[in-house]
C-alpha cells in the first residue's frame, strides 16, 4: 500500500483534477505515479514540462528509455524499472538484450554505452566526474549537448524514482525487480 495516497479523480481539487487531465492528454492514460504526484499539481506540471522538453532534445526515445532504466536500477526503483522496461520494449522498440544491458549502464552500441556510462558516473559522483571520464565519452562521440541532456534526464528520472520509492506507489505493470547490488 502506498505511503502517499493516489489522488482520486472523484475527490480531487480543481488543481489536482487539471493536473490529472494534463497527464491524460500527454500520455493517453494516468499511471499510478501521476496519481500520487498529483498531490502536488506543481510537481506534475514540472514532470510533464521537463519530460516534454527533453523529448524534443537530441537524445532519441530509445536512448532516453535506456537512461531511465539505468537510473532506476541504480536507485533501485521497482516502479520505474517496470514502467521503463514496458516503454523501452513496447514503445521505443528496444531489444530485450539491450534492456538488460541498460540496467547495467551498458550497451552493445559504443555511443549509447558511452552515454550510459557517463550518466552512471554523473549519478554516482553527484556530478563530479573526472576529465578522463569526459574525454572517454567525447572520444566515443558524445557531444556537449548530449552531456547536458544526460543531466536533464537524470533530474527527470530521479524525480520519478524518488517519488515512487518514497510513496511506495502501487505498480500497475508487470513487476521488474532491481538487480542485487554487489
Amino acid at each position: 500500500m502506498s505511503t502517499i495516497p493516489a489522488v482520486d479523480a472523484a475527490t480531487a481539487t480543481r488543481e489536482q483534477a487539471a493536473a490529472l487531465a494534463d497527464v491524460r492528454k500527454a500520455l493517453g492514460s494516468v499511471p499510478n505515479m501521476a496519481k500520487v504526484m498529483a498531490n502536488s499539481p506543481a510537481a506534475v506540471k514540472a514532470w510533464l514540462a521537463l519530460s516534454g522538453a527533453l523529448g524534443e532534445g537530441t537524445l532519441p526515445a530509445p536512448v532516453r528509455e535506456r537512461l531511465a532504466l539505468a537510473t532506476a536500477e541504480y536507485n533501485q526503483c521497482g516502479y520505474c524499472l517496470s514502467a521503463h522496461t514496458f516503454l523501452a520494449s513496447k514503445v521505443a522498440k528496444v531489444e530485450e538484450a539491450e534492456i538488460e544491458l541498460a540496467r547495467k549502464a551498458s550497451s552493445a552500441d559504443p555511443h549509447i554505452a558511452a552515454l550510459l556510462e557517463l550518466s552512471d558516473a554523473i549519478a554516482r559522483n553527484r556530478g563530479a566526474v573526472s576529465e578522463v571520464e569526459l574525454q572517454q565519452a567525447r572520444a566515443a562521440g558524445v557531444t556537449d549537448e548530449e552531456i547536458i541532456e544526460l543531466v536533464g534526464n537524470l533530474a527527470l528520472n530521479i524525480l520519478t524514482n524518488y517519488t515512487n520509492i518514497l510513496a511506495d506507489t502501487d505498480n500497475e505493470l508487470p513487476a521488474v525487480r532491481p538487480l542485487q547490488h554487489a
